[in-house]
């Protein structure tokens, strides 16, 4: 019987297999949460860099939020990513949940990302 973790290495791992099918010229935007924290990354798989990257534990965010683990914060990061990958000329990106589920707190940080202009 399988644990929970190499569960999710194989939700995670079917997710960036589709995900690699569909985007050979668009960067990912990754997300990860934890039970106090969520991050989210603009990846260019490419180039192997990251451009634009935002977190509950960056100082601007940090001040405004009541806790990094819920999902007004999910949004607030995902406001934030928009913004930063907007500035260095992204639009286009792929979201990758990982092997997260799309509801809750990965649901609001990629509608508030949408929001903020990037298309996926």
């Amino acid at each position: 019987m399988a644990n929970s973790k190499q569960l999710f290495n194989r939700r995670k791992g079917r997710t960036r297999q589709k995900i690699q099918r569909k985007s050979e010229l668009r960067p990912r935007l990754s997300v990860f949460r934890s039970g106090k924290h969520i991050y989210a990354q603009v990846i260019d798989d490419r180039q192997q860099v990251t451009v634009a990257a935002a977190s509950t534990l960056d100082k601007d965010l940090r001040s405004k939020l009541k806790s990094g683990a819920d999902v007004d914060a999910a949004g607030q990061v995902g406001k934030t990513i928009a913004e930063r990958a907007i500035a260095k000329g992204i639009k286009d990106v792929v979201f990758d949940r990982g092997g997260y589920k799309f509801h809750g707190r990965v649901k609001a940080l990629a509608d508030a990302a949408r929001e903020g202009g990037l298309s996926f």
